[in-house]
């Protein structure tokens, strides 16, 4: 294998990461549709932590992004 195909290959399993905060954000985001339905009083602090953690998740998916584009343009 060349070099060009194994930093692609890299790049590739790198941004696979983003599949993980995918499935992540949409677990979550399923969970607290049903707490909201079970205690609509709760809704602000629900929110509140669905975003807090959508927002970690997503964080863990532009990590994979970055490292993949340092794989393509630094190491070339």
């Amino acid at each position: 294998m060349t070099s060009s195909t194994l930093l692609a290959i890299g790049a590739g399993i790198a941004v696979l990461s983003g599949i993980g905060a995918g499935i992540g954000i949409g677990i979550a985001t399923g969970k607290a549709t049903e707490a909201v339905a079970r205690q609509p009083e709760a809704e602000g602090k629900i929110s509140k932590l669905l975003l807090l953690g959508s927002a970690l998740a997503e964080a863990t998916a532009i990590y994979g992004f970055v490292i993949a584009l340092m794989v393509i343009i630094l190491l070339q």
